[in-house]
């Protein structure tokens, strides 16, 4: 596939109120993910291995400090050379430009010019997969419909309020995209994945027009609308998705991939997965220490029990402490005798001797980030 085919923009600009305080001082995007990965990884990967080389990201002010100390030149993603390159823009700006008058999407106008690319890719980090974009891009060009839109069928129990389902004709068009309503609907829908593929020089032309009309300033829902009013062809994505909207479904991914045939199913099948690399020592596990069916990354020292749990780079785990169905993010310090159960502990978190955090499957107890636990918590959560 010819270089310039396809560019890609990126955005998550929701702020995703489930997901607190896991999202307070970082995007959904730079969320950690089954101890190594970062969300962003996922779509990243997915427009690396499309041999895409121009992304432009869009991203809440306050927000990027995390997305540049993960992705920084871009180097794991084949970002930092002459031809290859992305580009970071605050959704503030946009929305200060619409309040002032001004053409609020000049900026993405100027870099889908400039990228001289036939078509545009947009894609967000809630929704976890691998899909490979050249597929997508294929049934595009065959249906020569000017919009393509990407869904799953899904059981309407992982589905969130704020997400939209698609109705799709026989002939494989999207018909119409609906608000979720539980209750009203089968026990699976075409859940809409917001990854679209459409032609470029009308994208631009769209934006043009719609930044007269006062269109909405987010990507996603313009690109919502214009599937009612545009031909759409619809492209079933068959493989594995975890739609990440709050802290339950979050700590289901993670925990899904425990599951070897899920495990296999995301990160290595042919979409292979590119993150930060980190040379560091192997994981040590002292004679006292006992897993079962957990995940261990670089750096740990394990002298405790871990059942069904995962655990992130330089994480210490002191001899009589217990993790069950926990994550437990980079350096989290858990001390002699401790009890972990059903919960997220979050970067830097320090938990005291003896003390017992547990929730439950439904309701896992999340720690903040640089939190010190010195009292028991039994559900609710330690801000």
């Amino acid at each position: 596939m010819r270089t310039k085919k396809m560019c890609a923009i990126l955005g998550n600009v929701s702020t995703f109120q489930g997901l607190l305080p896991l999202t307070e001082n970082r995007p959904l995007d730079t969320l950690p993910f089954d101890c190594k990965y970062r969300l962003i990884d996922f779509p990243l990967s997915s427009i690396a291995n499309a041999n895409i080389n121009s992304i432009f990201m869009i991203f809440n002010e306050g927000e990027t400090r995390s997305v540049f100390d993960h992705i920084g030149g871009g180097k794991e993603w084949n970002l930092d050379s002459l031809q290859n390159r992305y580009f970071v823009y605050f959704y503030q700006d946009i929305l200060k430009q619409k309040e002032q008058g001004q053409p609020y999407y000049e900026s993405v106008i100027d870099y889908l010019e400039k990228s001289e690319s036939e078509y545009t890719v947009f894609m967000g980090s809630n929704m976890l997969c691998t899909i490979d974009l050249r597929a997508v891009l294929k049934n595009h060009q065959k249906q020569k419909n000017r919009m393509t839109v990407v869904y799953k069928r899904v059981n309407t129990s992982t589905i969130s309020l704020e997400e939209r389902i698609i109705q799709v004709s026989d002939e494989g068009n999207a018909l119409s995209l609906q608000s979720f309503k539980p209750g009203e609907h089968a026990e699976q829908v075409n859940l809409c994945m917001d990854i679209y593929i459409v032609q470029t020089k009308w994208l631009i032309e769209q934006l043009e027009i719609g930044q007269t009309r006062e269109a909405s300033t987010n990507i996603y829902l313009f690109l919502q609308s214009k599937l009612g009013e545009e031909q759409t062809t619809a492209y079933e994505y068959t493989g594995y998705l975890s739609n990440i909207h709050d802290v339950a479904s979050y700590y289901q991914a993670n925990l899904d991939m425990l599951d070897p045939s899920i495990f296999n199913s995301l990160l290595y099948s042919k979409q292979k997965i590119y993150t930060k690399l980190k040379n560091e020592v192997p994981t040590y596990y002292s004679k006292e220490s006992r897993v079962k069916n957990s995940q261990c990354a670089t750096g740990c020292i394990i002298e405790g029990e871990l059942e069904n749990s995962l655990i992130s780079r330089r994480a210490v785990i002191k001899k009589g402490a217990r993790v069950n169905h926990s994550i437990v993010m980079s350096n989290a310090k858990i001390a002699e005798n401790a009890v972990i159960e059903y919960a997220i502990l979050d970067k830097y978190v320090t938990v005291a001797a003896g003390i017992k955090i547990i929730g439950t499957v439904e309701q896992p107890v999340v720690i903040k980030k640089n939190q010190v636990v010195s009292t028991d918590v039994i559900g609710g959560l330690k801000s």
